[in-house]
């Protein structure tokens, strides 16, 4: 069972009873995280109704799984599943989701149209903490929710009607990539417009917010992916870094925390379980034993906070990680 550090205070109670009452009606939709579900993010020119979307990602989903190596473990996949699950069911996304893990060392994530999320043991492993899993996560199903790849696919039909329907059918080899264990996936429904990928990144925020993760961690997992492409190009799948986390892109989401995501009192950075999976598919792949202590969870603060490092020190293995705010 999870615990969790609840600070006191009257101010921070009434601060979070008020607040909600006071902006929720002054505030466009889009930057509300309140009213997630009851907006249309998905709105827009879209030549693929809901059904037809779901069963196009569905054939996809499974032309990847032919080509890539999975990860067949009930543990690894039961855990990576309750996260993704957890981040939808606080999200706009009106389609049912399925995420299986990719076993390749490629740091690497993807949401096909309708709802198939893959994500590679690289990316499992490269994260630090299970919110920068989340945040991930968060960001694919915010492509997914704004029915992005649809959206995509619908432009390039107004451009060329008659060609792009080519690529369902298997034609047109040019038009495919092979990326993370040679994945075949048209280009169309995985390579977004900037616009596009600002907006998951926005919706990706809110959703990791509101499932109780700190936002913060999206900014700095993509920072550390930056930073990690600089020092040695090739690391990071292509795909993922298609549109990487550019200045601006990092500003903007930094802005849309501070103006519009108002800091909770605590927040989830890590579970036991995150890391009991990392040592797993470490076992499974004959990596390296990560140097880190799962069984011991630590209490984080953003650097304007403080820590009380007895109550740290002395929590029990399996009390998932919290960030606390003063």
């Amino acid at each position: 069972m999870e615990r969790i550090h609840r600070t006191t205070g009257l101010l921070s109670l009434a601060l979070l009873l008020a607040a909600p009452c006071a902006i929720a009606n002054d505030k466009d939709p889009k930057h509300d995280p309140d009213q997630i579900g009851a907006r249309d993010v998905g709105k827009g020119v879209n030549f693929y109704s809901v059904e037809k979307e779901i069963g196009l990602g569905k054939q996809m989903a499974q032309e990847v799984e032919k080509e890539a190596k999975l990860v067949d473990d009930a543990p690894v996949s039961e855990y990576i599943n309750r996260v993704a699950q957890n981040l939808v069911r606080n999200s706009d996304a009106k389609v049912p989701f399925n995420v299986k893990v990719v076993d390749s060392d490629e740091i690497n994530a993807f949401a096909l149209p309708g709802g198939f999320m893959f994500v590679t043991s690289g990316m499992i492993f490269r994260a630090e903490n299970e919110a920068e899993l989340a945040g991930v996560m968060a960001h694919e199903i915010g492509h997914v929710a704004a029915r992005h790849g649809t959206r995509q696919a619908t432009r390039g039909q107004l451009i060329n009607y008659g060609s792009i329907p080519l690529i369902f059918l298997g034609g047109w080899a040019g038009y495919a990539i092979r990326e993370a264990a040679t994945l075949a996936v048209p280009m169309g429904f995985l390579k977004f417009s900037r616009g596009m990928e600002a907006e998951a990144d926005l919706l990706g925020l809110q959703y990791m917010y509101k499932a109780g993760y700190d936002p913060v961690e999206f900014v700095n997992f993509f920072e550390k992916i930056q930073s990690l492409e600089k020092r040695k190009p090739g690391a990071v799948s292509r795909l993922f870094s298609t549109h990487p986390m550019t200045g601006d892109r990092i500003r903007a989401a930094q802005k849309e925390i501070e103006q519009n995501l108002k800091a909770r009192p605590e927040y989830l950075l890590d579970t036991s379980e995150f890391h009991d999976v990392r040592m797993r598919l470490a076992m499974m792949q004959n990596h390296r034993r990560p140097t880190d202590d799962p069984g011991r969870p630590v209490l984080r603060t953003r650097p304007s906070a403080k820590v009380d490092q007895d109550s740290s020190a002395s929590a029990d293995a399996d009390r998932p990680t919290l960030k606390r705010r003063d």
